[in-house]
């Protein structure tokens, strides 16, 4: 094979490759006759999501007042540090479906119960520190829902 024959060949194999591409692109795959249900811990899965999410807006809140000089947030920063630790965990055994989660629900029950009580101290003077609380007590509850 020459030179000449060898780029033909190659640039229609590419153009039939190319070719081939763009039309499985222009077939979605058929996926209705699958059924996804909703996964039985989904509750657990967003309570812990949301405990998150306002965890970490509560612990950059306690770090801004900290490097200000306030120290009034330490306990509270140190309880969110440790309840962002534990869901981060729940929530990752839970969308697993784990065998440990009821033993790991437990343990974030109390984990979020006492990131609670801290938070509560501060809710009527931090709106952060009352969305935290709320959203450890609700998760609270979806954990013991697990343990029960």
């Amino acid at each position: 094979m020459n030179r000449r024959d060898f780029i033909t060949t190659t640039g229609a194999a590419a153009a039939l490759f190319l070719a081939q591409a763009a039309q499985a692109e222009e077939k979605p795959m058929d996926h209705s006759g699958h059924h996804h249900p909703t996964p039985p811990n989904m509750a657990l899965v967003q309570s812990a999501a949301n405990c998150l999410v306002t965890g970490q807006v509560c612990l950059q809140h306690c770090m801004m007042l900290l490097s200000m000089g306030d120290t009034s947030l330490v306990e509270c920063a140190k309880s969110v540090s440790d309840m962002l630790a534990v869901c981060t965990a729940l929530q990752q055994l839970a969308v697993a479906k784990s065998p440990h989660l009821a033993a790991m629900a437990k343990v974030a029950a109390d984990v979020c119960d006492a990131c609670e009580k801290e938070c509560r101290k501060h809710e009527a003077k931090h709106l952060q520190c009352k969305a935290c609380a709320d959203a450890c007590k609700a998760c609270s509850i979806e954990c013991r829902k697990i343990t029960a």
